[in-house]
């Protein structure tokens, strides 16, 4: 079959890295995933990823039928093809490491890479709920806060390739948590996973009277998917927990909504799974304060596509080009 039927889409997230061979209909044919941070630089972890994805060419007999790859990263630069100070990445924390480049070297491929929310939008928007809209926000709430925004049908991307950094908008003024790229009160430290449990463990100090399960995780640092589960349980602290998260995350859209009017701002990832517990004071939150003329006019949805699929189709995107 000819190369031009085959790409490899690569979602390159803070913990896990997917990756899979896509084919011209939009089918992953075959994946795998490497673990993203434990290496000591970015050359290392490439010629891992390089590697890995030779494998899998070689083991679906497509060797010498793939037209490229694609990559959705951190801080993915599409002008430049590198990741710039991705800082929930050890490696590329404070460094700019030219991913694109040394992967075509490693594996004689074309390689093109965009921000990891951006290549999400996009598989949302060829294969998703967002299927026929032109213009949405994507949000990917995981270890980190990424946003991929999609006006006219065009990715946001900016001048310099960095555009669209919701995740970095402050969201408290004053004595805000500090966030590792180097601000304070961006709205990543309270929406992301890790923001939810340090909430958590915020609320428990707080609130030392109130019962809940959560106090019964005593030999490892709680998740926020220990607060999803307690909530289930009816716990109220872990409710409340969410309800927090779901506001400030439902003000912070009140601005997108400003700037963009969106038709709809998607929520992808694993924090997305906390279904009501954070949309609907998510919802609450942006009734009571969205511009009168932009209300009702934007749904929040979440995204149907399952776990790094949305990524891997978007990022195998690039490759066609």
């Amino acid at each position: 079959m000819s190369a031009l039927y085959h790409v490899v889409g690569v979602d390159m997230g803070a913990t896990n890295t997917a990756f899979g061979i896509v084919d011209a209909r939009g089918t992953i044919l075959s994946q795998n995933n490497i673990h993203t941070g434990k290496y000591s630089t970015g050359e290392e972890y490439a010629k891992v990823l390089s590697n890995a994805i030779k494998l899998l060419i070689t083991k679906n007999n497509l060797n010498n039928e793939i037209k490229g790859i694609g990559i959705g990263a951190p801080n993915g630069n599409m002008h430049t093809g590198a990741i710039e100070n991705a800082v929930n990445i050890p490696w590329a924390n404070g460094r700019t490491v030219p991913l694109a480049k040394i992967i075509t070297e490693e594996t004689g491929l074309s390689c093109k890479l965009t921000n990891d929310a951006n290549a999400a939008a996009l598989g949302e928007m060829i294969y998703g709920v967002a299927k026929g809209m032109k213009d949405f926000i994507m949000i990917t709430l995981g270890t980190g806060v990424g946003s991929g925004i999609v006006s006219n049908g065009n990715l946001i991307i900016g001048h310099d390739g960095m555009a669209g950094e919701l995740g970095h908008v402050t969201v408290i003024k004053h004595n805000g948590r500090p966030c590792g790229c180097g601000r304070s009160g961006c709205l990543e430290t309270y929406t992301s996973a890790v923001g939810v449990a340090k909430t958590a463990r915020e609320y428990l100090s707080l609130h030392p009277n109130d019962t809940s399960l959560l106090r019964e995780i005593i030999y490892r640092p709680i998740t926020s998917k220990d607060v999803f589960e307690a909530a289930e349980e009816g716990d109220k602290l872990a409710i409340k927990v969410f309800a927090f998260t779901g506001r400030i995350l439902g003000e912070a859209f009140c601005d997108f909504i400003t700037f963009s009017s969106p038709q709809a701002i998607i929520l992808f990832g694993g924090l997305s799974h906390a279904s009501n517990y954070l949309l609907d004071p998510l919802q609450k939150a942006i009734d009571d304060n969205v511009m009168k003329v932009f209300r009702g006019k934007t749904q929040i949805l979440f995204s149907q596509l399952k776990g790094a699929e949305a990524a891997i189709l978007g990022a195998s995107a690039l490759a066609w080009e």
